[in-house]
């Protein structure tokens, strides 16, 4: 177990919001913030995070705010027009829709912006990502409504600009320097 010392800010800091959530949502399973429960909240956090420690994921690149912005007005918009859809597929008279797993190619770098991205593919409905091949880059989405070419189109034009948001959010090439010591066997494993 590292110390403290050996800890960057970035890290100290991320650690003490780790504790602080786990210990808000101890004392919201329970019901009220009484001096009790808080204190009880805090030693679950900490027996948790030191029991039960998170791999270290290896993160690359900065955030650009600007794009970050961007791509959350964009999930919302979707979020918005695929639940109007999802809504009319439900109530409109005639057959079910078509559905299918397609299979999508991505071009993300990092395991986390994956991970991120495919999250935010699984949380707008109409579409679940059912399988991740991770070391081919491979996504397989079940999508709620296939049932012409231009609905198809339309999910990988969805998914398409969805991925290089969080590119530019994430990733752009001239911030992206992986770690040269920690190979990408090991970046996947988490060690």
């Amino acid at each position: 177990m590292k110390s403290l010392t050996m800890y960057g800010p970035r890290e100290i800091v991320l650690r003490i919001w780790i504790l602080v959530w786990l210990m808000l949502v101890w004392t919201m399973l329970w019901g009220n913030f009484s001096v009790a429960n808080t204190v009880t909240g805090l030693l679950v956090a900490l027996v948790i995070t030191v029991l039960l420690p998170m791999p270290r994921l290896p993160v690359e690149g900065r955030l650009h705010v600007g794009s970050m912005i961007r791509l959350a007005f964009t999930v919302a918009y979707y979020m918005v027009l695929s639940s109007l859809q999802v809504a009319w597929l439900a109530i409109r008279p005639g057959a079910p829709p078509l559905s299918a797993v397609l299979r999508a190619q991505l071009s993300v770098k990092s395991d986390l912006v994956m991970a991120l991205l495919l999250n935010t593919l699984t949380i707008i409905p109409g579409s679940v990502v059912l399988e991740i091949d991770q070391e081919r880059r491979l996504a397989y989405v079940h999508v709620l409504d296939v049932g012409s070419p231009k609905a198809v189109a339309t999910f990988y034009a969805q998914l398409r600009q969805l991925e290089r948001l969080f590119i530019a959010a994430f990733e752009r090439d001239a911030d992206w320097h992986p770690d040269d010591d920690t190979t990408e066997s090991e970046m996947r494993e988490g060690l």
